[in-house]
């Protein structure tokens, strides 16, 4: 699972019949630091996520698929959750 940051929508006026009822966020991939890495890319909403939102993102094909429900879903990633709070453990060498 990757830690993302939701830019935005895609509107689409023609969609494959698998994304009927979801929508297709803008996502960006986020650091440790929770800073911007990478290139943006597309992920399916099943948890109604929006603008702004730090999101789980799954960037698998198979394990996207099986949360739709069909095997042959042209998918690859899909946001499986909201993240309320990040919380960073600590240690303190000697």
């Amino acid at each position: 699972m990757l830690i993302c940051k939701v830019l935005g929508n895609v509107v689409a006026t023609l969609k494959h019949p698998a994304y009927e009822g979801h929508k297709i966020l803008v996502v960006q991939r986020l650091d440790e630091e929770q800073e911007p890495t990478g290139e943006s890319f597309l992920a399916v909403d099943f948890v109604q996520a929006g603008g702004g939102d730090t999101v789980l993102v799954t960037p698998e094909g198979n394990a996207s698929r099986q949360l739709f429900g069909d095997d042959t879903a042209p998918v690859h990633s899909v946001i499986t959750a909201i993240v309320d709070h990040i919380q960073k453990e600590v240690t303190i060498d000697d």
